[in-house]
């Protein structure tokens, strides 16, 4: 759908790894008309940012903190926000799916990014996973990348915020209860 500024729609949906954004970007997918254009920061980038870790020799399963942000994480965004603003332009609706934690929490970010996403109509849905469910879909997914995060659950929970709603304007799904109960929030964004 093209939005009343000429360029294509934007959904967002953001929250803490682990929380189900996949899920429901899934739900959303099947349900938008027309589909938007999946831009997934994991599936894009995890390659990347595992040769650029080995690399520059981190962690293999480091994916947040001062260096992440400044050497990897910097472009794995620019470059998400680069493509949903070409795609947009040529009339294509996107979807972004990824933590997006410092956009989201601050205003004036939040506005400079949807400015580079090109404007238009930029939809947030925020993900929101108590920290004890949370722990659980992380543990349960068994990703090698999710090791640090476990290791010191305290300490990442503290980080992360998954408790701390958006500062922008958003819609809430809340993913602590049953897939029907997810399937009736997503119905109601779309609807």
């Amino acid at each position: 759908m093209i939005g009343m500024h000429g360029i294509a729609d934007a959904w967002i949906v953001a929250g803490p790894p682990g929380a189900g954004k996949s899920t429901v970007a899934a739900l959303l997918l099947a349900r938008l008309r027309p589909t938007p254009a999946l831009l997934d920061k994991d599936t894009l980038y995890s390659g990347f940012v595992e040769a650029a870790l080995a690399v520059a020799g981190r962690d293999a399963g480091e994916r947040e903190g001062p260096w992440y942000d400044e050497h990897i994480k910097i472009h794995e965004y620019a470059g998400l926000t680069a493509t949903a603003r070409e795609v947009r332009v040529h009339g294509c609706p996107v979807l972004l799916s990824g933590p997006f934690s410092g956009q989201i929490h601050d205003p004036a970010r939040w506005e400079r990014w949807t400015a580079e996403l090109g404007g238009g109509r930029v939809r947030l849905i925020w993900v929101h996973c108590p920290p004890g469910t949370l722990r659980g879909r992380i543990e349960a997914r068994a990703s090698g990348r999710d090791g640090a995060k476990l290791a010191d659950f305290a300490a990442y929970v503290a980080r992360i915020r998954p408790d701390s709603p958006p500062a922008v304007p958003h819609v809430v799904i809340e993913n602590d209860g049953t897939e029907a109960d997810l399937v009736a929030q997503v119905d109601a964004v779309v609807g």
